[in-house]
């Protein structure tokens, strides 16, 4: 008489219930993760810290200048770019920054140096603009995501 030898190890249906399993925990941690929602909310920190370190080169700019703002900034909120800021990224950089920070998305972040400013193609895609009734400075970040709003004004 034959013995039948029990073979040990899983069978297909358990396999597949784990898969199964498996699957929908990934599902659930991509979800609460959201790794394009971390991306665009590490965008923004760096916009925010972006805008700030702009404003803090020209309020220095402006303290070492008598109150003199750099050239190009008036009330019109401009795009901080070649077409209208060479002589004022000049003026700011190296001296009040290193270099002039570049939005995330734009030109790779690739900050715009003292060699660049002289340049006629580089853009930050940050806006300044000087207020009027007030005469404070507003530097912003246009291009936030997240529906976020991110500027500061001194």
């Amino acid at each position: 008489m034959k013995k039948f030898q029990r073979k040990s190890g899983f069978t297909l249906i358990e396999l597949l219930v784990v898969i199964g399993i498996l699957a929908v925990l990934l599902a659930i941690t991509l979800i609460a993760i959201n790794p394009q929602r971390q991306f665009q909310q590490t965008n923004n920190t760096k916009r925010s810290s972006d805008v700030n370190a702009i404003l803090n080169a020209i309020t220095q700019y402006a303290v070492d200048n008598r109150g003199t703002l750099p050239t190009g900034i008036n009330v019109t909120a401009q795009t901080i770019a070649a077409t209208a800021f060479n002589t004022m990224c000049t003026q700011l950089v190296p001296q009040y920054i290193a270099a002039l920070p570049v939005d995330p998305l734009t030109n790779n972040g690739t900050p715009i140096d003292s060699s660049t400013c002289t340049g006629t193609t580089w853009s930050t895609n940050y806006t300044v603009q000087q207020v009027a009734t007030s005469n404070r400075i507003t530097v912003a970040a246009p291009s936030a995501e997240l529906s976020a709003t991110i500027e500061v004004t001194r």
